[in-house]
């Protein structure tokens, strides 16, 4: 098991019955905060997010945390595939809502660090599900970045600045996209990659994170 070591599944019934699915209906649009309905938080409507909507699959803690953590840095694909997988129905509205899928790139460093792009990975399972193709080569990592969760907010907004670059305009534009990343934190990483993609001119940009942090 991903989460708690066990030997069998993928993830194991205890750990996958104990993870905590975002439900849309009772949190913020943008950014997945809980706030008991789908209206915007306060923190929303003070700070300027370049995304349109925001869906999240999980919350990221305890053993959802582990199983991301494995995912992630033991190469494990098959685990982001499975997390994909449980929320294949949240992840359904999507199909009329979105043209095209663009993973949050990586460098190539990381790339030969995890053997993979893990937003690649979830952004195929993705496809799977709602039948819209995924645009990798749109979007690229034009810097080395310090790892967002070691660092403050201020820090956060700092590091990811004139990280992304377009790679191919002409695919984004006029298409409505939706960006994939696997962790949601303060948003400054899917915000910074929006403004980006917003270049293109794209009819909208929608973020996907496969969990966020409480």
């Amino acid at each position: 098991c991903a989460s708690c070591g066990k030997k069998g599944d993928v993830i194991c019934k205890e750990c996958k019955d104990s993870f905590l699915l975002i439900d849309h209906n009772n949190v913020c649009p943008l950014c997945g905060r809980h706030v008991g309905k789908r209206i915007l938080c306060g923190e929303c409507m003070l700070i300027k997010r370049y995304f349109s909507e925001g869906y999240f699959g999980f919350i990221y803690e305890n053993r959802l945390k582990e199983a991301i953590h494995t995912f992630k840095f033991k190469g494990r694909p098959e685990v982001g595939r499975y997390l994909v997988s449980l929320i294949a129905h949240n992840i359904s509205i999507l199909a009329n809502k979105i043209d095209l899928i663009v993973p949050m790139p990586i460098t190539e460093k990381r790339l030969k660090e995890r053997g993979f792009n893990q937003s690649y990975i979830i952004s195929w399972e993705i496809s799977k599900i709602i039948h819209k193709p995924v645009a990798d080569e749109a979007l690229i990592k034009a810097k080395e970045t310090n790892d967002q969760y070691l660092l403050s907010k201020e820090e956060r907004k700092k590091n990811i600045r004139g990280a992304f670059a377009i790679k191919k305009p002409e695919i984004v534009n006029g298409r409505r996209i939706l960006l994939v990343d696997d962790l949601y934190t303060t948003g400054s990483t899917a915000s910074e990659a929006s403004y980006v993609l917003n270049k293109a001119k794209p009819t909208s940009v929608i973020f996907f994170g496969l969990a966020r942090t409480p």
